[in-house]
């Protein structure tokens, strides 16, 4: 017993050090975004900076004509893929799960498939895709090609095969189409599943930095991970202003979040009380 004690609390002290090790470099990262570039410059890994200020954040946002630009074409970009991502993915998933066509199995078989290929290799024929159709230098280069997500497709199929189907009969009795169920009553009983895939697919396109790579030449079209490279190639030294870019970068991702943490960390109770 007393033996047991003694390697559980080594086990603690270990995953306490390492836990420390990890997050102190991050949190440095962000509250340098609120240091003057001579305490960051001056030496020393305090967190908490001695002169708080936002001048990094004013810069960025006001003297660099740029960077405003490449946060809103991530937005854009990024906001647009999510919503036809959930609609999309849903929908096949639906399809899919509830649905009696000809060729369904095949279909079916088809998505597994496509699960199961490296996005790396459809980078280049999405390329030549999107330059046949002119679509180069465009935030539909970015979209169209993502425009849905066949894990996630999946993902739905699965979730929408444990569906009541009580509920769907209900409704069809009460008269709505098929459609008008799947919109008002499928798709709000299934928040735990589109808030998680909603994080997922978000992060994908805020992050990537590849398809914007290829398929993006122009600069004040560039999503802000591109354009972070450029960022920090123009300002080398300046590690104010870049812990404040890479801020921006995150704040994103960490708001989208806590938003939907709620149903990324449950699932729903789906149920004919419902």
């Amino acid at each position: 017993m007393i033996k047991e004690k003694k390697f559980r609390t080594i086990s603690y002290i270990v995953l306490a050090f390492y836990i420390v090790l990890t997050i102190y470099p991050f949190l440095w990262a962000i509250l340098a975004a609120f240091k003057p570039y001579s305490e960051i410059v001056g030496g020393g890994l305090t967190l908490m900076p001695k002169e708080f200020t936002l001048d990094n954040f004013r810069y960025i946002f006001t003297e660099d004509p740029l960077f405003p630009l490449w946060v809103r074409n991530s937005i854009i970009i990024a906001v647009i893929g999510t919503v036809l991502n959930v609609i999309f993915n849903s929908m096949c998933g639906y399809a899919l799960a509830r649905l009696s066509f000809k060729g369904k199995k095949s279909l079916l078989v088809l998505v597994m498939i496509a699960i199961m290929v490296p996005a790396q290799i459809l980078l280049i024929p999405n390329y030549l895709i999107m330059k046949s159709l002119g679509l180069l230098d465009t935030y539909s280069a970015l979209i169209i090609p993502s425009a849905i997500n066949f894990s996630y497709i999946f993902m739905m199929r699965q979730f929408y095969l444990s569906f009541p189907k009580e509920i769907e009969e209900a409704a069809q009795l009460d008269g709505l189409s098929r459609l008008s169920i799947f919109f008002r009553i499928v798709m709000p009983m299934s928040k735990a599943s589109l808030g998680t895939q909603a994080i997922f697919v978000f992060l994908g396109f805020w992050n990537d930095f590849m398809k914007p790579l290829l398929y993006i030449t122009t600069q004040e079209k560039y999503t802000l991970t591109l354009g972070l490279q450029s960022f920090q190639s123009q300002h080398a030294t300046q590690w104010n202003y870049i812990m404040a870019a890479a801020v921006v970068t995150i704040a994103p991702i960490i708001i989208l979040y806590i938003v939907l943490n709620k149903y990324f960390m449950r699932s729903d109770k789906v149920g004919g009380d419902k």
